[in-house]
């Protein structure tokens, strides 16, 4: 599932200008294991021709990344996806796609920094891959949504097991999405939105 975007950039779109209108602009980024289905999110769902640093997988990747469950990939990500979205005319997320392989996780140090949340996109077939990811999330104490990707093939399973699973607080939002598809992938961020809204919330109640 992924998506490509390597065609020459000649210059800026009339739809890649930030309207006057912004006043905010949040960093989200999105991340997971190999293979999710993270640069197909950022690229489905941007209004900006979305930026992909995708490389044809080598032998040099051979006994280091884990391709179970994802035989037919050929490409994967070697520094981070950028994408743009508008929430509303005055708000703007900017997107960072992590790449998945854990020889790749230095990168997250600066992919993290400013960040004020993040999506975990999980594939039911590997559940394993998502649970280091979700621990450096805690770790640095970013809230996140997980955003249950539904592959075609990929079994389904109650939210509460899936929540037990990975060992989820009881408070984050587990949402399901078709990465492939915009209105799907935005309803992802959505979720992201109210749940930072309802944290600021019971901050300032606090």
């Amino acid at each position: 599932m992924d998506f490509n975007s390597s065609d020459a950039v000649a210059g800026p779109r009339s739809e890649d200008i930030l309207p006057s209108s912004v006043s905010t602009a949040v960093k989200v980024v999105i991340v997971g294991g190999f293979g999710v289905g993270k640069t197909t999110l950022v690229g489905s769902v941007s209004e900006i021709r979305p930026l992909t640093t995708e490389e044809t997988m080598t032998q040099a990747g051979v006994g280091v990344d884990d391709p179970t469950g994802v035989p037919r990939k050929s490409e994967t990500t070697v520094a981070m996806d950028f994408g743009r979205i508008s929430i509303n005319s005055e708000l703007v997320l900017y997107l960072f796609g992590t790449p998945g392989q854990q020889r790749f996780w230095f990168l997250w140090n600066g992919l993290f920094e400013g960040a004020l949340g993040a999506v975990v996109l999980v594939d039911t077939r590997r559940l394993e891959v998502s649970f280091d990811v979700i621990g450096r999330l805690e770790e640095r104490g970013v809230p996140f949504v997980v955003a249950i990707n539904t592959f075609p093939e990929a079994p389904g399973y109650p939210v509460e097991e899936l929540r037990a699973a990975l060992d989820l607080p009881d408070d984050v939002p587990i949402v399901g999405c078709d990465a492939r598809k915009r209105d799907s992938s935005r309803d992802v961020l959505m979720a992201l939105m109210r749940y930072l809204y309802s944290l600021a919330v019971k901050t300032e109640a606090s």
